[in-house]
């Protein structure tokens, strides 16, 4: 059987710059600017409720208002992508929403986003 090419995701990859964007938006969101800035950011702020809800589920030692801001913003965003945006699958959401996570975030901010969002798939798969 022939080998496929591995496909290597860019950095610049459309995809990867709208979840980035939209983390952005809400993070700004969250510390009091409600200027949304991306083209995802009123749909992700109309479930705000239910996304919040299954993330205090799946991080109960933390209250909101106690996560950093930015690991709130990147798991709303891919809570959001992953209940109510199901185009991409939900391991390459977890996927690119650690990437961010590590990028943009603290050295155990990856492994909280994992944890939250890897609770979410394995109870609703």
């Amino acid at each position: 059987m022939p080998q496929l090419p591995k496909i290597v995701k860019s950095s610049h990859d459309p995809r990867h710059l709208r979840r980035i964007k939209n983390m952005q938006s809400l993070f700004a969101h969250n510390v009091g600017n409600n200027e949304l800035i991306s083209a995802d950011s009123p749909a992700i702020v109309s479930h705000l409720a239910e996304i919040d809800q299954l993330i205090s589920k799946f991080a109960p030692k933390w209250p909101l208002d106690k996560i950093n801001h930015l690991d709130l913003a990147v798991l709303r965003c891919a809570v959001w992508e992953i209940k109510f945006n199901p185009e991409t699958p939900p391991k390459v959401v977890i996927d690119e929403a650690v990437e961010i996570a590590k990028e943009f975030g603290t050295d155990t901010s990856g492994s909280f986003v994992n944890g939250v969002l890897g609770g979410i798939i394995n109870q609703h798969d």
